[in-house]
Parts: structure tokens; sequence; C-alpha cells
């Protein structure tokens, strides 16, 4: 498993600004946690700490 820092790392890195605030899509955000083997909802965390609004998201996974 990778380290929440690398993935702290690239939720930043692949989150886009607009409007001012960071965004990620909920398939990328997915698509993370499987990648570094967690939970959906840790990647919400990461995304509520630093502060990436997630958009596009399908079934409320993040809710």
């Amino acid at each position: 498993m990778k380290s929440q820092e690398e993935l702290t790392k690239r939720v930043l890195e692949r989150s886009k600004e607009v409007d001012g605030r960071r965004t990620l899509t909920c398939a990328q955000a997915l698509s993370f946690a499987a990648e570094f083997g967690v939970e959906p909802i840790q990647v919400g965390r990461i995304c509520d700490r630093e502060n990436v609004r997630l958009g596009r998201c399908q079934l409320g996974c993040f809710s």
C-alpha cells in the first residue's frame, strides 16, 4: 500500500482550479482509492482537509 503522503500529493497534483477552488472528479477519487488500496472515504477526507471539492459525484460515495 502506498502512503497517505503519496495519496495527498496525487490528489493535489490531479485536482484542477475552477473558480478559485480546487476540484477533483468523483471518478478520479475512486480511481485513487483503488490504486492506493484505501476506502473512498479516506480520499474524501483528504479532499476535505486540503479544501479540494469533489465534482461530478457518483452515487454520493463521498457524502
